[in-house]
């Protein structure tokens, strides 16, 4: 694509700028590890808040969610269900806040509060590092080829080599040089230097969702939507099986919605809320929001940071995605016949936008990549130094030596997960293997480790092994024993048998938590009556209630698991509100639209009254 001066220049500047308010918020030097990777718990909620819904504005995932709307219709509102989407919604309502109470820096360190330094507190330490640093290489490595793809086609061919001899395509040269400036502003300032920029990089991304939504309304009249949508496609409660009888026929449509798997929206949506229970009881696995959680000034700022992620991040998000499906429907009768895949109509319609708009937009997507690049390059390095390095061969080095470590692993981390990147041949593969079977080992110990005094270290170091050795082989299990049921067989032939995974994973870690757990002895009681006390979570936890009055007598327990379960059905409501209605405004749906900003507003009322109001007696 052949980008005039104008665009060129914005997406120069927009590097620019970032690369210098990283290394403007650099000056703030870092006086140790805390400070480095958590702010040393100074930072306010709402940056925070700006800065992790930022890192949750994945580039890849809006041309992923073009896709399924097109493919799908409004029901595709469901599909991200498998993630799950609402896992944030757990988080604002109580597990911030119990994150927080522990004043760890990383979940690897959590482990220490939760299980002590005995044996089984150790493995349970250095298994959580294990999966920290996997997560993390391999969330690089799906960045690294997303950008570059999608690089390639909007920019100009900057590929090494020409024609049969091309030793660097055009698509790893952009992902390289993109990922290392991003990664050279994030080392440079830590934490400081992330939130900085991706602040920065959340507002040109919320100023690129409306003027997106703008062109896709003002483009695309409503004749054209008529002409275009089948019917039932705006229709919003999942059906047992979508099939759109299309006015022109679509065969790559029918095509690629058999090969994912979610044309049964309705049967996959009771799957997905099991699962998405208990990936969400887990807590946020250790990435950049669990991050977030615990840079925070106090419990009750970081529920509010995850509050506010959730309410400044889906409007604009959808908005765009509403906009780009509308202009994508102008641009899909003539370029469907070229088209591999359908989410790369993506680029042709962001290659036929207006210029100067187009370099803004382009600017946007790379903002959009970068905020969530660095927050993950600044959780792995934090995991390995203060969590091995620190603890296990170096413990007396200075708090310089400590930062400037750090800075160096986060290259080491960011050059594997860049030669991951170079292995991955299909996103939509990688994604929904992490997202459905990777995340299995991690659910049933992290749920575990919430609600149950008796759990141990050793539970949850088998519980997790186990779950990740069973994630390897969890999609072929799943196709053997689909093979002996006739109604599973179609499902096991597609990607959504990484759904399916998830169910056999978890099966096998839960009984690698329970053997692993009362094969050996309870934590010391110390440990698990100060982890309460401090904590407060609700669960099983009856003698060391008991222990902790007579310890104190006036010590109340946590007893809001009701109060909390209600207030995360109505969060769920909200959020979906968040995501549906910009939907319905883009598509001219006004009546539907209006229902939807009262649910929205009625949610906002409940939650204010039964959930913020309440967090001061958390």
């Amino acid at each position: 694509m052949t980008l005039l001066l104008p665009d060129l220049l914005i997406i120069i500047f927009y590097i620019l700028i970032s690369i210098f308010i990283g290394f403007w918020m650099s000056r703030r030097s870092a006086k140790g590890l805390k400070d480095y990777f958590v702010g040393n718990n100074n930072m306010k909620w709402y940056w925070l808040g700006l800065s992790n819904s930022s890192g949750m504005f994945d580039v890849n995932a809006v041309s992923w969610r073009v896709a399924l709307l097109l493919m799908y219709g409004i029901q595709s509102v469901w599909i991200p269900w498998v993630w799950p989407v609402w896992n944030q919604v757990f988080v604002m309502i109580f597990l911030s806040t119990w994150l927080r109470r522990s004043g760890a820096m990383t979940g690897a360190e959590w482990m220490r509060i939760r299980f002590g330094d005995n044996t089984g507190g150790k493995l349970s330490h250095i298994i959580v590092v294990v999966f920290a640093v996997t997560e993390v290489m391999i969330s690089i490595g799906i960045f690294f080829t997303g950008i570059g793809g999608l690089a390639a086609q909007l920019l100009p061919d900057i590929a090494i080599g020409s024609g049969n001899a091309v030793l660097v395509s055009s698509a790893s040269m952009y992902a390289i040089i993109i990922c290392l400036l991003t990664t050279l502003y994030s080392v440079k300032g830590g934490i400081y230097s992330v939130v900085a920029t991706e602040v920065m990089q959340f507002i040109i991304m919320t100023i690129c969702c409306f003027i997106v939504l703008w062109l896709g309304m003002t483009s695309v009249g409503s004749a054209s939507i008529e002409n275009f949508l089948p019917e039932g496609w705006l229709d919003f409660w999942p059906k047992k099986e979508i099939a759109y009888n299309w006015p022109v026929p679509y065969r790559m449509l029918e095509t690629e919605s058999l090969q994912n798997g979610f044309k049964m929206v309705a049967g996959m949506v009771g799957l997905m809320i099991g699962k998405g229970i208990l990936a969400s009881l887990a807590g946020p696995v250790p990435g950049f929001d669990m991050q977030r959680s615990f840079s925070s000034q106090s419990p009750k700022d970081a529920a509010k940071m995850s509050g506010f992620t959730i309410l400044v991040l889906f409007i604009p998000l959808y908005f765009m995605v509403g906009g780009f499906s509308l202009l994508a429907i102008e641009e899909l009768p003539k370029a469907i016949s070229g088209l591999e895949k359908l989410e790369y109509i993506f680029n042709v319609v962001v290659a036929k936008l207006p210029v100067g708009i187009k370099g803004l937009i382009i600017a946007g997507l790379l903002a959009a990549f970068m905020s969530t690049f660095s927050a993950f390059v600044n959780v792995a390095p934090a995991y390995l130094v203060n969590d091995l390095y620190k603890r296990y061969l170096a413990p007396t080095k200075t708090d310089a030596h400590y930062v400037n470590t750090g800075k160096v692993v986060s290259f080491i981390v960011v050059m594997i997960g860049i030669l991951i990147g170079t292995q991955i041949t299909s996103l939509n593969n990688i994604i929904l293997f992490v997202t459905g079977a990777f995340y299995g080992g991690y659910a049933a110990p992290n749920v575990l480790k919430w609600i149950w005094w008796r759990f141990n270290g050793y539970g949850y170091f088998f519980g997790m092994l186990s779950g990740m050795i069973a994630a390897i082989y969890g999609t072929t299990v799943v196709v053997w024993i689909a093979s002996f049921i006739p109604s599973l067989q179609g499902l096991a032939d597609t990607q959504a048998k990484n759904l399916l995974a998830f169910i056999f994973i978890f099966f096998v870690s839960i009984v690698g938590c329970i053997l692993g757990c009362l094969l050996t002895k309870p934590v010391e009681k110390e440990t698990t009556l100060q982890f309460y006390m401090q904590t407060r979570p609700w669960g099983f936890w009856k003698p060391i209630i008991e222990q902790a009055r007579q310890l104190d007598p006036h010590f109340i327990p946590n007893r809001h698991l009701i109060r909390d379960a209600v207030n995360v059905l109505i969060g769920i409501i909200w959020q979906m509100s968040m995501v549906v209605m910009p939907l319905y405004i883009a598509y001219r749906q006004w009546n539907t639209a209006l229902i939807c900003a009262i649910v929205w507003l009625a949610s906002s009322y409940f939650l204010k009254k039964n959930w913020y109001d309440k967090l001061e007696n958390y």
